[in-house]
């Protein structure tokens, strides 16, 4: 049974938010299945593809055409990864909450996403790959990381 729904955020699209209360540790969604794609760097790859594909080895990402696309980011998240493809809740959610986790938890190619617009106080403005992450985020992001990425 899901604990979420998507809908319209303010003013960045589409997002996914807590229907009832989800408990840290909880998977919401898995990639796995979903088409896959190489390329040499992520700015090859169409762009709705580059855009919504997560990263899962140098040269592959996969898509969903899923609850993973409306998955925000944000430079404080709830969510992290577990393995290669799954999105789980990082802390305790309330009904209501978006759930947002950071792109660079899978991201690590040429990819940038310039302008972030997550509004949190920890807010980066510039999104572009887990090697570029502070060491201090890297540490407290370490146990919800891609496994390609550790």
């Amino acid at each position: 049974m899901l604990k979420v729904i998507v809908k319209e955020t303010d003013g960045r699209g589409k997002g996914v938010f807590a229907t009832e209360q989800i408990k840290a540790g909880e998977l919401i969604f898995d990639w796995t299945g979903g088409p896959i794609y190489e390329a040499e760097n992520a700015m090859d790859l169409e762009k709705d593809i580059r855009d919504y594909a997560i990263q899962f080895e140098e040269h592959k990402w996969i898509d969903t055409d899923g609850l993973g696309r409306f998955l925000n980011h944000s430079c404080f998240p709830n969510a992290g990864v577990r393995g290669l493809f799954q999105i789980i809740i990082t802390r305790d959610i309330n009904p209501g909450e978006e759930i947002l986790w950071d792109y660079d938890m899978t991201e690590n190619s040429n990819w940038v996403m310039e302008e972030c617009k997550c509004g949190s106080e920890r807010c980066r403005k510039l999104i572009h790959g887990y090697r570029f992450l502070p060491n201090e985020l890297k540490k407290e992001y370490q146990n919800y990381i891609s496994d390609w990425l550790k």
